[in-house]
Formats: C-alpha cells, sequence, structure tokens
C-alpha cells in the first residue's frame, strides 16, 4: 500500500468518526428533551401544550413580525427555534392572561427564548425593525 492512500484512509476515518460524533451529538441533545421530568411532561411536551392552547391568539401581524425576527436563524434550524421561541411567548401570554398575542409578549417571549450568547444579534435585528429594546433591557440580563 502507498503512503498517499495510507494517509487518505486515516483522514477520511477521522473525518466519519467526526461527523458521526457532531450528529450523535445533536441526536442525544433530542433525546434528553424527550425525557420527561418531574411532572411527567418532558420539555417537547411543554411547547406542545403552549401552542397548542395559544395558537388562536395569534393575528397575522405577529406571525409576520415572528417570522422576521427569525429570519437570521439558519433554515435548518428554523423549524425547532420557531418552535421553542412560539412556546416561550405562548407561555408568557397565558401567564399574564392575555387574549391575543401582543407586540409586548412576543418581544418578551423572544428575548427569553433566545440564548444569551444570541443576544447581540437579536439587539441587532430588533433595531433594523426600528423596536425600542429599552423597555426589555432587564431581560437581556
Amino acid at each position: 500500500m502507498s503512503l498517499g492512500f495510507s494517509i487518505f484512509i486515516v483522514a477520511w476515518t477521522f473525518i466519519l468518526v467526526g461527523l458521526i460524533s457532531i450528529g450523535g451529538f445533536f441526536m442525544f441533545r433530542k433525546f434528553l428533551k424527550k425525557l420527561p421530568k418531574e411532572d411527567g411532561k418532558s420539555i417537547l411536551d411543554w411547547e406542545e401544550y403552549y401552542y397548542e392552547r395559544t395558537k388562536h391568539m395569534w393575528d397575522d401581524q405577529e406571525k409576520v413580525l415572528l417570522e422576521e425576527l427569525i429570519s437570521p436563524v439558519p433554515e435548518l434550524f428554523r423549524d425547532v427555534a420557531r418552535q421553542k421561541i412560539v412556546s416561550k411567548i405562548g407561555e408568557i401570554a397565558l401567564a399574564k392572561n392575555k387574549e391575543k398575542i401582543t407586540h409586548d409578549v412576543l418581544i418578551e417571549g423572544y428575548i427569553l427564548a433566545t440564548p444569551k450568547r444570541d443576544h447581540k444579534f437579536l439587539k441587532k435585528k430588533l433595531d433594523d425593525k426600528n423596536i425600542d429594546v429599552t423597555p426589555y433591557q432587564e431581560l437581556f440580563d
């Protein structure tokens, strides 16, 4: 066997192991979200619950704003992000006994559902949409 072919086989082995590890990591994260917590429901069950309880509360204007805010998320992860954000917005709306999803509830839920590491991008997107973030500043901290 030639040296070049041996190097190719070793490199290809590392590439495959790396790709399989990355895929396994994301599958394991999904598995952990599906495990029931102390209350008997998993994170995904609660997300679905809040979505189902509040889907009638959304107006077209809020749906359009949500899609514009989610647009920077890579398309591969956009559905997962949308589900998480919509469920957080629904949770807040139910906690505040709202009858409709308002602009304020949407922004608050979006901030709380967004990971801290992405808050810089979120602030930029809100600024691009001419949305003042000062009322929500404590949510970023």
